[in-house]
This record gives C-alpha cells, structure tokens and sequence, in this order.
C-alpha cells in the first residue's frame, strides 16, 4: 500500500529535466565514487515479504528478491523474470502457469526451483499478517509445483485478468525455502532472494546496503553499481541531507516547498517526474461502535472537506486535488466526489446529519503517521471540519509501524493514507480499498461493488473495464467509506554526476535501483 505502497494503462515517464532546488544553498560534498546514496522518506516495516503491503518495504523487495514476473521501464505489461514464460490455460482466466528459466539461484547460493515458488506463496496464505498481501491475493486458490521443480500452475477461484500484474508486485517476491519458516515471519536484519542486489548491511530506519548480485538471472540483463539507501524520518530531514550533499538521489517525498521551487538555474542537479498514482485518502472506521459507522456522518464530511485548501496551502500546488477512488491516468478515472460534493457545503453538511437524527457535534479522532507534511494537513483538515461546528476533532501522529497495526484493529475512528499503486490497472485502487476484507481494514463491505469487482477481472481486455470502474467509483461517492484527497506526480532528484534517475520509478510501483550509476 502502499503506503502503501505504486500506475490508460502505461504512465509515460517524462522527459529528464535539468533542474535545481531554488536557495538549495548546496555546497561542495562527496561526488565521487562509492555507492550512489539514495534518500527517502519510506519505511521499510519488515524485510520478510509475507509480513508488508506498504511502498516502502516493496520498493526495497523489488532489488532484493525475485518475482516470477516485473514490469519493464515505462511499460504497464508484465515481462518474465524468474520466469521463463507465463500465460493463462483456457479461456476462464482461472489456471496460469509459469514455466522457471534454467539455473536460478537465490544470492546465497541456493538453488530457486517451483517448490520455493509454491512456499512463497502458501506462506503468505497461512500467516495471514494483518500488514502482509494476503488481500491482494485473495483471487489465488492454491499453487502446485511440478514434480521437475521447473513448472508453477496458479489455480484461480474466479477469473482474474489482473493476476498476471499482481504477482508482479512484492506480492510475488520469491523466498528461500530452507530459510523462511513456513508459518511465521522471519525476524532479524537479513534477506535472502534472488533479485539484482543483495541485502549487504540493514540498519532499521535507518540504512540498506545493496551490492550486487552474482547469481542474478533475470529481466534485468544489467545492474549498476552498489547502491546504499538512506531513511529519514520525515522530508525535512532529507531536504537538509539532499542540501548538504550527504545523499545523491532523493525520491519519495522531498517537501513542497522544494518542489514548488524548482528552477532551471543549476544544470548540475536533474529532476524526473512521472504521473504516478501517488494518493492520499482520508478513511473511516465503519466498525460497530465508531462514530463514523453512521454514512450520515461520513457523507457530511465529504461535504465539507476542502481538497483545493489542502493542494494550495498545504502542498503549495504540487498535488492536484483528487475526487475520486481511482486517480487520473488509469482505466475509468471519474470525478465522482465532485459530482456529489461539487464544493464545500457546511449547509448540506448540517442537513444531512439532521435528516438522520445525529446530535452534534461529532466528536472523532484522526490519525496518520509520517509522509509529506502529514502534521500541517491533518491540523487543516481538523480547522476545515470544525469550522463547521458540526464536528469536535482530535488528531494523532503515529509512528508507522504502530499505525498499520492501530487502524488493522480499528483503534482509529478515521485515518489518512497514502496509497501508491501496486500495478498499472485500475483493478489496484478498487479491490485493495474497498473491497471485502480491504486492506485499509476500514469495515467496508458492497456487494454491488464486490459483483462489479469480478466482472471486470472476467475482462482480459483492461482498457474495456471503464464502465463497471466508473459505476464502483459512483457507488463509493455514494457509500463514502473514504474520502479521497489528492494525488501527486513522483518526482526523484539527481545529482548531474549519477546516471539513470529517470528510470528509478515510473508509475509501476518498481523502484529501479539498478539503473542508477556513477558517470
């Protein structure tokens, strides 16, 4: 999720602009050879891939481990990876099978064979981490592994066209058998995959060391140089160490002001930008007892929350306001939200609770944890809401890890969440959020929406799915268990001397940490 998480179909990565950071004070720092330093703001919550549905932690798996299949730059269609060849059996999109590429092994030395492939995913199955993938593979009925270790078959409950994309995701990352217990997270700082890189040194919150990988077969036909990524706790922080020079590239999320300040002046930094699904979203608790179970109450929130305040005073326009489950650029974009709020409307606000008996004001708390100026919109989004009178606010900054543990229980009456698309398709702001037991663990369920979920999964032809995506979106605008708040391009910024940050992140939720080098 992404925070999670990651994106028409192919979200075209923009042309590499030569840019700088505006009274960036930047001074002399070390240029030179070493591991490019990566900065960003995302955690990393575990390095076990059966534990984390969050962009942070798949960004890290995507270098680390392996999956059957990958996206390519700027392509929204899955290509082989640990995989040779992959394709669907028949015409009911319920059997897929997936023949190995010869020689596989994990960095260890290990051999990787279809039974690592099957443990991976039964494992994911049976430990069932609130925080894992579990809800993005709930199509997935069983895996077999042919008895030459070279053949994996995927056994669907119902048709899935979106299967092929999902187990492109961290979802997919493949784990050593003799390694990772079956039927409980491993601990620990270390990584065992077959991906590009290998999991040299892990520091919690703090570092990942990656070097190279000698064993690597794969899509990937060549990896860059050593790469060290560096966290920080919030964008501030990652401004003062990208002013500094103590990193090389900073990605995911510099602040606004920063952003909103980029000039042309200094041929010496670069900035890349894509249109990637990078969202925020307000979420209710529909749980028994929450004082948003009522839609009375979540519709009168939606009628008053001020989306364009938030793009203009609190991110300095470098979001655009989004009023709808699926953002723009992807398969069946509408503008439900506005639609049924077309602005903020305190009057409609008071009507509606009035109608349905609610005595006010509402009193209910909201919750969040780090990413771009989490604190100034949160405080915004409290003085939008009580100006109304209607509603008595209380917010609460949690540290992340906390946070996806406190709103997976239902501690939270409404939180906000990023979320970063899994993969190219609309199928991954739907099903993920608002569908029976979604990952935002919000208490939602529809059976309209579950129904229209499955027959656009029955469509191989992902660009012909606008109409059933548009009529969840209504439903959704209708239902409100979350409210959207807006979207944002993913910019990544480049020293001139490190080649490649144009192709670290593209709108596929891959991190691409293998095409940056040292010129």
């Amino acid at each position: 999720m992404r925070g999670v998480r990651l994106r028409v179909a192919v979200l075209p990565v923009l042309a590499c602009l030569a840019l700088s950071v505006s009274g960036c004070g930047l001074t002399a720092g070390d240029d030179g050879g070493g591991p490019v330093r990566v900065g960003t703001t995302d955690t990393v919550s575990t390095l076990d891939p059966a534990g984390a549905y969050d962009a942070g932690s798949w960004a890290l798996y995507g270098n680390v481990y392996q999956s059957l299949l990958t996206f390519g730059p700027g392509s929204g269609t899955p290509v082989p990876d640990a995989a040779r060849r992959c394709s669907f059996r028949g015409d009911d999109l319920r059997t897929y099978v997936c023949e190995l590429r010869p020689g596989l092994r994990f960095a260890n030395g290990h051999e990787l064979t279809a039974e690592d492939v099957k443990f991976s995913f039964d494992r994911i199955g049976r430990i069932d981490s609130p925080q894992g993938p579990r809800s993005l593979l709930e199509t997935l009925g069983s895996v077999e592994a042919s008895a030459d270790g070279t053949t994996v078959t995927f056994r669907l409950k119902v048709p899935d066209a979106t299967f092929p994309l999902k187990i492109a995701t961290g979802a997919g990352s493949i784990v050593d058998g003799e390694l990772y217990p079956a039927d409980r997270l491993r601990r620990g700082e270390e990584a065992d995959g077959s991906g590009p890189y290998v999991l040299a040194v892990y520091e919690p919150g703090a570092s990942a060391e990656l070097e190279r990988n000698k064993h690597y077969k794969g899509a990937v036909k060549k990896v860059g140089g050593d790469v060290t990524v560096r966290y920080f706790a919030d964008p501030g922080r990652m401004s003062d160490a990208w002013k500094r020079r103590a990193v090389d590239v900073a990605a995911r999320q510099m602040p606004p002001a920063d952003l909103a300040g980029l000039s042309s002046a200094d041929s010496g930094v670069r900035v890349s930008e894509n249109a990637a699904a990078n969202t925020r979203f307000l979420v209710f608790n529909q749980r028994e007892g929450s004082p948003l179970r009522a839609p009375a109450v979540r519709r009168a929130i939606a009628a008053v929350v001020d989306r364009e305040a938030l793009a203009r005073d609190v991110h300095l326009r470098t979001v655009e306001p989004l009023y709808s489950l699926v953002p723009q650029g992807l398969t069946g974009h509408a503008t439900s939200f506005f639609d049924a709020y077309p602005r903020p409307d305190p009057g409609r606000a008071a009507q509606l609770l009035k109608q349905a008996g609610v005595t006010t004001p509402v009193a209910f708390r909201i919750a969040y944890s780090q990413g771009a100026v989490t604190d100034q919109e949160a405080a915004l989004l409290k003085r939008q809401l009580e100006a109304t009178g209607l509603f008595r606010v209380s917010t609460l900054r949690v540290a992340w890890q906390e946070f996806q543990e406190g709103y997976a229980k239902g501690e939270y009456d409404a939180y906000c969440v990023s979320w970063v698309a899994d993969f190219p398709d609309p199928d991954t702001f739907t099903s993920p959020l608002v569908g029976a037991d979604n990952a935002f663990h919000s208490g939602y369920s529809s059976t309209r929406v579950e129904d229209l979920i499955r027959v656009t999964r029955r469509n191989p032809q992902r660009n012909r799915v606008a109409a059933e995506v548009r009529s969840i979106q209504k439903i959704v605008a209708e239902d409100v268990p979350l409210v959207p708040l807006w979207q944002k391009k993913d910019y990544v910024l480049g020293r001139s001397a490190v080649s490649g940050t144009q192709y670290l992140s593209d709108g596929t939720g891959i991190w691409r940490l293998w095409m940056l080098g040292r010129i």
